[in-house]
């Protein structure tokens, strides 16, 4: 059973995207309250009915500022090349708020995915540098959005690596991340590590591709 405060709005920004809208979905099943944020306020809202119809929840829409200004946390799941311009932005709406970064910087050729590189070192030390008076916290980099978006699949079974320098963020989207059944939240060390972490889907994927399957991640022989 999660821990994650039910008076804490949850915002996700890029909420109309596979991912952002798998955890929207999530969190929203869990009894969180969830605005879904796009670049299209109309889009974003047509997601937020659908999903507020499918889970029961509270889900509501609006443009990211918006969505960034109504979020006590606010996921980062929009596309690589959209994260500089969006959060450069949106700095100061998210002034004082638990930012949680889950972009992973990836291409793609004709060999597959992999991870690129980022002057900052990751996406997650990117967010940082570009909203000095948030609290950046990097998550939910592994979790199948396939999985998250089906309403067949009870569980998803895999953890979630949570990489920051503030114990109490950290804790907090552990508890986030263990709202959604299936899933634990592991502290995985400081944000300085999450180059690895984000470099790790492109691994991921290939073994996806491999085995047509939806494969996450576990860490093994923790204590309960």
């Amino acid at each position: 059973m999660s821990d994650f405060p039910s008076d804490r709005t949850v915002a996700v920004l890029g909420g109309t995207g596979p991912q952002g809208r798998g955890l929207a979905r999530r969190f929203a099943a869990a009894g969180i309250p969830v605005v879904i944020g796009s670049r299209d306020a109309g889009r974003a809202q047509g997601v937020a009915a659908d999903l507020a119809d499918a889970t029961g929840g509270s889900v509501s829409g609006a443009d990211n500022a918006s969505a960034a200004d109504e979020g006590d946390v606010v996921v980062v799941a929009v596309p690589w090349d959209g994260h500089r311009e969006l959060l450069t932005g949106l700095a100061p709406r998210l002034a004082g708020k638990v930012v949680v970064d889950c972009v992973n910087p990836l291409g793609f050729d004709k060999q597959g995915p992999h991870a690129l590189a980022v002057d900052e070192g990751s996406a997650a030390q990117q967010a940082r540098e570009l909203l000095p008076e948030s609290t950046v916290v990097a998550a939910f980099h592994h979790v199948s959005a396939t999985l998250l978006e089906d309403p067949a699949v009870a569980e998803v079974s895999t953890d979630v690596m949570v990489l920051g320098d503030d114990r109490d963020a950290t804790d907090l989207v552990q508890a986030l991340a263990g709202s959604i059944p299936g899933v634990r939240g592991i502290y995985a060390g400081r944000l300085r590590n999450a180059h690895q972490v984000e470099a790790l889907t492109a691994n991921l994927i290939s073994v996806n591709r491999r085995y047509r399957a939806h494969a996450g991640v576990r860490v093994t022989d923790l204590p309960d």
